[in-house]
């Protein structure tokens, strides 16, 4: 039996797919990944993959979904439910952990181009936007859950980057998280400090 007709015998050639495309990912970053390259991996025909994606952006879009919810439950095992800015600290180390340890599909996630009618993808951004405003809240219940949300996401989403791109240092695990949860704790405790104006 050749492997294109296993992938189908097991009738799931978008989860055959979706595997493919990650694998290629983490070999080639973005640069190696399209229908053709993930048809190959998966061991279909060329057309195969269009079944269910209509293009390479469809393809991301899902990919990045499947990002988005994995990155969901990985925050959620760092604190169920954070009430203090030291438990909101420990969600942003697993943030910049998840981007750190899973950096392709961090990049598709947030980097690539994608199908912005990707009902999927919508979805997934929405609950992960969605899940920061619950902590802030949780955390900060007399604060404007939109405005700060937004900005411990900036922070925490930056801090990942810098990390990513090389521009902090990631050289043990403990060094990253102690200058996450600084940065975090200086974002809460700046105002304290702040001289009041007369």
């Amino acid at each position: 039996m050749s492997q294109a007709s296993g992938s189908y015998h097991h009738g799931d050639l978008r989860a055959a797919c979706l595997r493919a495309a990650r694998e290629l990912l983490e070999e080639d970053g973005t640069a190696g990944l399209s229908l053709r390259a993930v048809a190959r991996r998966a061991g279909v025909s060329a057309t195969a993959p269009y079944r269910h994606y209509a293009d390479r952006d469809a393809l991301v879009s899902a990919v990045a979904a499947e990002g988005y919810r994995e990155l969901a439950e990985y925050l959620a095992a760092a604190h169920p439910a954070p009430t203090t800015p030291d438990e909101l600290a420990e969600i942003a180390v697993a943030y910049v952990r998840f981007a750190l340890e899973h950096p392709a599909m961090f990049r598709v996630m947030f980097a690539e181009p994608c199908d912005p009618d990707n009902e999927e993808r919508a979805s997934a951004t929405a609950a992960i936007s969605e899940y920061v405003r619950g902590i802030v809240r949780g955390a900060f219940p007399g604060a404007d859950p939109d405005a700060l949300s937004t900005t411990v996401w900036a922070l925490v989403h930056g801090l990942a980057f810098l990390h990513l791109d090389g521009k902090l240092d990631t050289s043990t695990p403990e060094i990253v998280a102690d200058q996450v949860r600084a940065a975090v704790r200086a974002l809460f405790t700046a105002p304290a400090a702040m001289p009041q104006g007369r």
